[in-house]
């Protein structure tokens, strides 16, 4: 029987305390986390990965020791997930914009790679872009669709995959140190 989605009213969820991204933050963010009731522990895990199936087992393999235990069990869930799984997770990622005072041009040029992306290939295009500066963003999603449309429909399948890893762990770690209202 598939698990539904809960959605708990994020008013009644409480809030991981405030922190400045140290190890000991960590350690008392996913300490508040590991103690969240089921419901609200599942529906964090959804924003950090649109798979009901991914949530629901990070949620149930709760408590995490340390921060490293909880990226390699995201990581452990990500490569388990089936096609279907990954199919909803995409169909739960929103497509990488530009901020509102971008250039016109800037919003049409990536409006039409990510169509022409989605074409060829089904689903939103996702990319991880932590590494790069808000500046950065919009010239690393261009050229990140103008190389991967050069990949084979499996090669892409399997490129997506790790970008939806390594996503969910980007989200996680904001997670865990996102003070309340955040």
């Amino acid at each position: 029987m598939p698990v539904q989605p809960r959605h708990p009213d994020p008013a009644e969820a409480p809030a991981v305390p405030p922190a400045d991204g140290s190890p000991a933050d960590h350690a008392v963010g996913l300490a508040h986390f590991n103690s969240l009731p089921f419901a609200a522990a599942e529906a964090a895990f959804l924003e950090c990965c649109g798979s009901l199936r991914w949530a629901h087992r990070m949620a149930a393999h709760r408590p995490y020791p340390d921060l490293g235990a909880l990226l390699a069990a995201s990581d452990e869930a990500g490569y388990d997930l089936a096609p279907s799984d990954i199919a909803e997770a995409l169909a739960a990622e929103p497509a990488p914009c530009l901020h509102h005072d971008a250039p016109r041009a800037a919003h049409l040029a990536l409006r039409a790679a990510h169509a022409a992306y989605e074409s060829r290939f089904g689903h939103a295009f996702v990319i991880c872009l932590d590494a790069y500066t808000p500046a950065q963003h919009v010239d690393q999603v261009l050229a990140g669709i103008r190389v991967r449309m050069e990949h084979e429909v499996d090669e892409e399948r399997a490129v997506t995959a790790e970008e939806l890893r390594r996503l969910a762990r980007s989200r996680i770690v904001e997670l865990m140190t996102a003070g309340p209202g955040q």
